[in-house]
């Protein structure tokens, strides 16, 4: 699943910014998407994507605005900004009707079935799903700065829920389609 790396980033962003804070989190995961973006574009046979680009400028830019303001965010602070521009950039996708998803998916069927009406359809629906566990991450942390009564494990089972639940719907979907699709065509 070529998608999960294009999250990887984010996810040297949690990682670092646990270990070393937010800022160092922010620089980190720019670098990792410098590379990433990089290594598809001089690999040659994967193109750049449209989630790399934005990971790109995502974080370099809060690092960016981190460092040069002096800001004092929190942690959770700074994930709430990760997150509402992931959340941007998959919204972007769909809205310019090339869900983030798709040229992932390109990769991995034959170009006859790249412009399918099921097919394109079946990546607007996993986007969405991706948006919609975005937004319960963002959600969380909302909870996390606005209402710090609320244990974190609510918030941290949200979260993980969310994730978890588009992975899952992101592997199995689509082989659910097809299987749907064969057995309406005998």
């Amino acid at each position: 699943m070529g998608i999960l790396l294009g999250y990887a980033p984010f996810v040297v962003f949690f990682a670092v910014s646990n270990l070393g804070g937010s800022g160092m989190g922010l620089v980190c995961a720019a670098i990792a998407a410098v590379i990433l973006t990089a290594a598809r574009a001089l690999g040659g046979k994967q193109s750049v994507k449209l989630l790399e680009l934005g990971s790109v400028l995502l974080f370099a830019g809060l690092a960016a605005a981190a460092y040069s303001s002096n800001a004092n965010w929190t942690l959770t602070e700074v994930r709430l900004r990760v997150d509402a521009g992931l959340l941007a950039i998959i919204v972007a996708s769909l809205a310019i009707g090339q869900p983030f998803t798709l040229q992932y998916a390109r990769e991995e069927v034959r170009p006859e079935l790249w412009n399918n009406p099921d097919f394109l359809q079946t990546n607007r629906i996993i986007s969405a799903v991706w948006a919609g566990a975005v937004l319960m991450c963002i959600f969380a942390e909302v909870l996390w700065i606005y209402f710090p009564a609320v244990p974190r494990g609510v918030g941290t089972i949200a979260t993980i829920g969310a994730i978890y639940g588009a992975v899952r719907f992101t592997s199995s979907y689509p082989r659910r389609i097809r299987e749907q699709a064969a057995v309406a065509a005998e």
